[in-house]
């Protein structure tokens, strides 16, 4: 009998749309499928939560997720690193405001 290789994991990329659990992220996956009869292609979507040990990862970030053993009820990812920081976003219009103008 040979060694058994383990089993390789299943890893996705996608972008964090939540981070408002402490060391949990919501990581979408999006991919477009063809349909069958028509042949047009179309989005689809997933959302996974995935584990963030240090809660490092911010909204807007693109991670790459792998699959684990569950960690919780909802949680069988995990993320094992950042492809893409997130864009800084400009100010909203109400912090740019002088609030010396403002009386």
């Amino acid at each position: 009998m040979s060694p058994k290789e383990p089993n390789k994991k299943r890893q996705l990329v996608g972008i964090v749309v939540s981070d408002k659990m402490q060391k949990t992220r919501v990581v979408e996956i999006s991919r477009l499928k063809k349909h069958p009869r028509y042949e047009k292609y179309f989005k689809v979507s997933a959302r996974f939560k995935a584990h963030d040990e240090k809660n490092e990862y911010k909204n807007g970030d693109k991670v790459m997720i792998e699959e684990t053993r569950p960690l919780s009820r909802d949680k069988r990812w995990k993320i094992v690193k950042l492809i893409e920081a997130a864009k800084k976003t400009k100010q909203s219009p109400a912090e740019e405001i002088n609030p010396e103008v403002i009386e």
